[in-house]
């Protein structure tokens, strides 16, 4: 036998029992991937729900805070609006003593030419 001369082997087609276990064992692991897939995209939709129900709840506190200050906003412009007479009596109230003090100072000095 000359060791450069290799002998061919007759291929054998391997056992039905080894195909059908090798198929029934690709299926299995097949459907342990997929299931592992669908679990995942799964549990990624119920965090996605998780956060648009917990943004709904922060948007509805918001609301309720915006009524809040527009409800608040609209008592401080009644209260103003029920001031505002008063404040414009103050105000030409100040021009008359302004005026009034105005009156005083030449009265004095007026005072102070007539004791000279």
């Amino acid at each position: 036998e000359d060791p450069a001369v290799e002998t061919a082997e007759e291929a054998k087609e391997p056992a039905e029992a080894d195909i059908n276990e090798l198929c029934k064992d690709m299926f299995n692991k097949m459907a342990t991937y997929l299931t592992g897939e669908l679990t995942a995209t799964s549990e990624d939709y119920k965090l996605l729900e998780n956060m648009n129900k917990l943004t709904s709840l922060k948007y509805l506190e918001m609301k309720d805070i915006a009524v809040n200050i527009s409800r608040n906003l609209k008592d401080l412009n009644q209260k103003y609006a029920a001031l505002q007479p008063y404040l414009e009596q103050i105000n030409l109230i100040e021009e008359q003593v302004a005026s009034l003090e105005q009156a005083a100072y030449k009265l004095d000095a007026y005072s102070k030419k007539l004791g000279n």
